[in-house]
């Protein structure tokens, strides 16, 4: 017998939250959220939950630390009311780019918020595109990381294809070392794509200067791909960087849309994101991750 469920949205994702229930038929729960005067939180459940699997859908983007404890105090309600499972559904995963100590006297604070997760109850998470894949190590739950190269992919052969691009003529371009393996799988769907890499230096955090190109990107049409889109600046450095050794045209993917500033290059033909992130993007080309995350409820 299939054990019942329930999909919770808290303050981070509801429209995904609504299509991934209309995905699955998961009937959505009822939940009360109060942020007070203090900065104090209260998350109420309002749906019978006991012996459910319960799914709770919430991006830990800005305001992060807000939305971490939205979980965590939720999570603390649902167990107080007998839910026998409890799923995290986090498209992205908050604090993750400090997942390592960079300089001496730095935290690991994306394992930090893991053992928070995993501390407050949570038996199971799935996430996107998790910025490092070491950060699977910081869970002692099962963790899915699902990946969105094949939604870029089919998106992208679609476009080419409309403006006749022949693949021998694309540069899937990495701007950093950590987005290396994510060119690479996203190159191996365009048949006769090269790729190249884009070095840089992090001076100070939100901020980031290219040292050199590898690859051969003149004349041709580059695809910059990369998992989030901050400030803008890792992107822009890049875009500048390929345009003065003679790209062609030059196209952007990246999963999290968190665009802290929108002023991204203007010479960028189409800029493509997910709605991991929810928020207003004018001129930007966002795809829906409802059904792969459905997918991966239903499995």
């Amino acid at each position: 017998m299939k054990k019942e469920s329930l999909i919770f949205a808290l303050t981070a994702n509801k429209k995904l939250a609504k299509d991934i229930s209309d995905l699955t038929n998961i009937p959505l729960g009822e939940v009360e959220i109060d942020h007070f005067a203090d900065g104090e939180i209260l998350v109420r459940c309002l749906s019978d939950v006991a012996h459910k699997r319960i799914y709770i859908v919430q991006s830990t983007s800005k305001p992060a630390t807000q939305r971490i404890f939205e979980i965590l105090i939720f999570v603390d309600a649902l167990r107080n009311k007998d839910a026998d499972e409890i799923v995290l559904v986090m498209p992205y995963y908050g604090y993750s780019r400090q997942d390592r100590v960079a300089r001496e006297g730095e935290p690991i604070t994306a394992k930090l918020v893991a053992s928070l997760y995993q501390t407050a109850g949570i038996d199971r998470v799935i996430t996107l595109d998790l910025h490092t894949y070491q950060i699977q190590g910081f869970f002692s739950c099962p963790l899915q990381n699902i990946e969105t190269t094949g939604l870029f992919a089919d998106y992208f052969i679609n476009l080419f294809h409309e403006k006749h691009i022949d693949f021998k003529d694309l540069v899937v371009v990495t701007p950093d070392h950590g987005s290396a393996l994510r060119a690479r799988d996203l190159g191996s769907m365009f048949d006769g794509a090269s790729l190249a890499f884009v070095d840089k230096r992090r001076p100070a955090p939100n901020k980031s200067e290219v040292t050199s190109v590898v690859g051969d990107v003149k004349d041709k049409y580059c695809l910059i791909v990369d998992d989030i889109i901050d400030t803008g600046g890792t992107i822009n450095n890049a875009v500048a960087a390929i345009f003065d050794r003679g790209a062609k045209e030059v196209y952007v993917c990246a999963t999290h849309a968190i665009f802290s500033s929108l002023e991204l290059d203007p010479r960028i033909k189409v800029i493509v994101t997910t709605d991991t992130v929810e928020k207003e993007l004018n001129g930007i080309e966002v795809l829906s991750v409802a059904k792969l995350l459905a997918d991966a409820i239903n499995e």
